[in-house]
């Protein structure tokens, strides 16, 4: 059983800032990062790991009431992301959201709490929200599938995504019982629904992926799901992959993430995703567990040691910029 940590112990900002410049690769590779102090305090906590990407809660995913965003905060999260050339910025909205409930109180709180994402992820300058489909127990799937897609028209209604370069992801889940996205056959349906109202696109999870049922460990059944990917949703539509190992069993449907490489999944799947041509325009974005001090940075290395170009000179990466110790005070310019 791992250790309980303090937040000193697992907060990389809480350490010396490092040396030199972190090494990255041509790949966006990047980590879920914590936002204590302030949501604009994670793109310093994701350059020190060596990410040129990140994942960010805009509020707290187990609330409903939504932290308040500042237009200072707003403004440093973009400075900083320009400064460490951190792209793209994903939002996951909040655990409590279920799109397809069939309460229709809890209905309107999840449309009113995924509009309230929508309005943070507009205001950081996210380029990616990523939200979970729901469950649709009470009722069918087929009905899930709408409410879902007419939960989300009505959180955007008059919010101009296409003008604040936001794309709304739907994530596969691990096909519980009643979920919805299980199936690549089902986010591909969801996000046919929802093109008509808002960009939308899909984000893949390797550890749900596998839990779900497809087999990406072996070379054949890498290539085969891929395929499958493919002919449902389209490669091209998954700009974002959650890169997390697996603690249970293909199949199992029990979504428990592990280190990269320390799980059912293991390290050469995580290979063939980084360094295959079809992905070269996405972005890879770890979700796994801070077990120990530093697994947050040893999963980041993992991903990126599996890259098989050279290394990018972090001088190139980031020329117009220097190393901060410490994120910096910044002015409300707006």
């Amino acid at each position: 059983m791992a250790r309980s940590l303090t937040e000193e112990q697992r907060d990389i900002l809480r350490t010396p800032a490092p040396e030199q410049l972190p090494w990255l690769t041509d790949r966006r590779i990047g980590i879920h990062t914590s936002t204590s102090g302030g949501v604009e305090t994670a793109a310093e906590r994701a350059w020190r790991l060596g990410c040129n990407t990140l994942q960010v809660f805009s509020s707290s995913p187990r609330q409903w009431k939504p932290y308040a965003l500042s237009a200072a905060q707003c403004s440093a999260m973009r400075e900083a992301r320009q400064e460490h050339d951190l792209k793209p910025l994903v939002i996951h909205a909040g655990y409590l959201l279920n799109l397809a409930a069939n309460s229709d109180e809890f209905y309107a709180k999840t449309i009113v709490a995924f509009r309230g994402e929508v309005q943070r992820a507009l205001a950081l300058g996210a380029e990616y929200l990523v939200v979970h489909p729901g469950s649709f127990r009470g009722g069918s799937r087929e009905d899930g599938l709408a409410r879902a897609a007419n939960g989300i028209r009505q959180a955007t209604a008059d919010l101009d995504l296409h003008a604040g370069g936001l794309t709304i992801l739907i994530e596969n889940t691990a096909g519980s019982e009643f979920s919805l996205g299980g199936s690549f056959e089902q986010v591909a349906a969801l996000v046919v629904l929802l093109r008509e109202i808002v960009p939308c696109a899909a984000c893949l999870d390797t550890c749900h992926m596998h839990v779900a049922g497809y087999d990406i460990v072996s070379g054949e059944g890498y290539a085969a799901t891929l395929q499958q990917i493919e002919r449902t949703v389209g490669l091209r539509h998954v700009p974002v992959w959650h890169c997390n190992d697996a603690r249970a069993a293909c199949g199992s449907h029990l979504d428990r993430h592990e280190q990269i490489g320390h799980g059912r999944i293991g390290l050469e799947p995580f290979r063939r995703l980084l360094n295959d041509p079809r992905l070269k325009h996405a972005a890879f974005i770890a979700e796994t567990p801070i077990d120990e001090p530093g697994d947050d940075l040893r999963n980041v290395e993992a991903l990126k040691r599996l890259v098989e170009n050279p290394a990018l000179p972090a001088k190139a990466a980031r020329a117009k910029t220097g190393r901060q110790s410490a994120p910096r005070r910044r002015v409300d310019r707006q």
